[in-house]
């Protein structure tokens, strides 16, 4: 891990897959702790943050990403096709939802009971067929040059910001606990290559999301970056950060420069959060009641759900929530890449906790009195084939696939798009990642022609896409 006593780790090709996982936030997987917690000289001067807001008439206060890490089955799941040869709509069957004449995969019958709440896109489409590049197209809204390229890697001229470092240029944190998070870890592929579209690009490592490495639903659950070392006290840890200021104020290069400034704000923030009580209590899942958590599910995505609403409810705008890769995963099948046995790994892995997850952060926000001025987005890199392979799974389908939205001003009981017989391409209102860029950041309060600077001064738009007004209440 990063600790308080480390003296920065740098990424290089030469890295294990294991060195690559420990070293989780830093550099291109994100800003970390640690990673604050140096003195700024250790840092490029880039030039000063800025940007243009044009407010939107969106409702939401925050934003929860449920990222499936992978590329779900949309015959299984929110596009199922009842009337399609067996190779099409596989084994598993559909089910009615509370929207007429729309039906589900019957693997999901918590979710069907409250697709009232859902605006459900079904005609989304990237024309990318591998998970880096896709996934990139995905996650910022533009297109990974060149496409269809998988093991990508984050750099020019692929660097455009995700929607959280967006969103950290556009909109200051309310509290300690930074404007955006990512969890319980970065997205990365089998051979260890992290996806581009996870950090701040062209905004510089300082509009990087947050990165907390955790896995909740373990009995020894803890954020390893909020646990001192035994022989650091608070008071300790005060003279450390007196001790960074003081190496701080003899940098005389960097002192007059914006980013010095957000640095140093980025730095007392990690700080403070290491200081004090109630930013480290937004993630204390043992504060919630048992039954609560029971309704998440028991696994890391479910609770990881559940951390996600602890940290909106501690203002924090947008938390990713991507699914969990734990080391056990299956080489030729992990997460949601089901090329095989694909009818097994949804019925008794990924499909059920999703359901058990999703519907439960509709409810605990809908309880609480969030879920209007909370956008939910459960999303993916792209869908899969519309005929099964030999080995009974799905291969990557970039062409057409689903994504489902709720809260934040979103209309529920909504399908906007429809894909052909067999699920294979749009049929009608295709939707271009674009799109749900502009949508979301129209839902946060920002019209697509807001602009932002990059480090070297260039004003660019939020997104060249279009609201998708169909779907607004």
């Amino acid at each position: 891990m990063i600790s308080l006593q480390s003296s920065g780790v740098s990424l290089c090709d030469g890295l294990s897959r294991r060195e690559l996982m420990r070293i989780g936030g830093l550099g291109a997987c994100g800003l970390s702790l640690g990673h604050l917690l140096k003195p700024k000289s250790a840092r490029a001067v880039e030039s000063p943050p800025n940007a243009i807001v044009r407010p939107s008439t969106g409702k939401a206060k925050s934003c929860i990403v449920l990222f499936l890490m992978g590329g779900p089955p949309q015959h299984s799941t929110w596009d199922p096709k009842p009337g399609a040869p067996s190779e099409v709509r596989g084994q598993i069957g559909s089910i009615a939802t509370t929207i007429p004449n729309v039906r589900f995969g019957d693997l999901m019958p918590k979710l069907a009971l409250r697709a009232d709440k859902l605006a459900v896109l079904r005609a989304v489409s990237t024309n990318d067929n591998a998970h880096s590049s896709s996934g990139y197209y995905m996650l910022t809204g533009r297109p990974h040059a060149p496409m269809n390229a998988e093991n990508a890697n984050p750099g020019p001229p692929n660097n455009w910001p995700n929607w959280g470092a967006v969103l950290q240029r556009l909109s200051p944190p309310a509290r300690d606990l930074p404007t955006s998070v990512r969890l319980p870890h970065h997205i990365f592929n089998t051979d260890g290559s992290i996806w581009p579209g996870q950090d701040g690009g062209m905004l510089g490592h300082i509009a990087d999301p947050w990165l907390f490495r955790c896995t909740p639903a373990s009995p020894d659950y803890r954020i390893t970056e909020f646990q001192l070392p035994s022989d650091v006290s608070l008071e300790r840890l005060s003279v450390r950060r007196d001790l960074v200021r003081a190496i701080d104020r003899q940098q005389s290069s960097a002192s007059t420069s914006g980013l010095a400034k957000s640095f140093d704000d980025q730095q007392q923030r990690a700080y403070g959060v290491l200081a004090s009580a109630a930013s480290r209590g937004a993630f204390d899942l043992s504060a919630e009641r048992p039954e609560t958590r029971s309704r998440y599910g028991p696994s890391q995505f479910g609770q990881s759900c559940l951390l996600a609403r602890r940290l909106i409810e501690a203002q924090v705008r947008l938390v990713q929530v991507n699914w969990y890769r734990g080391p056990d995963e299956p080489t030729d099948k992990p997460c949601w890449d089901s090329h095989a046995d694909e009818t097994n790994r949804l019925k008794n892995v990924l499909v059920p906790p999703t359901d058990d997850a999703f519907s439960a952060l509709l409810d605990d926000l809908s309880d609480r009195g969030l879920l209007d001025e909370t956008l939910v987005v459960c999303m993916s890199e792209f869908g899969r084939t519309p005929k099964m392979n030999g080995g009974g799974g799905r291969d990557h389908w970039g062409s057409v696939f689903s994504i489902a939205l709720a809260g934040g001003g979103i209309k529920g009981g909504v399908v906007h798009g429809a894909s052909d017989e067999i699920g294979a391409y749009p049929k009608s209102g295709r939707i271009a990642p674009e799109d749900l860029t502009a949508t979301i950041m129209h839902c946060l309060g920002f019209t697509p022609d807001t602009e932002f600077f990059d480090v070297q001064g260039r004003p660019h738009a939020v997104s060249r896409g279009q609201v998708i007004q169909s779907i607004l209440s």
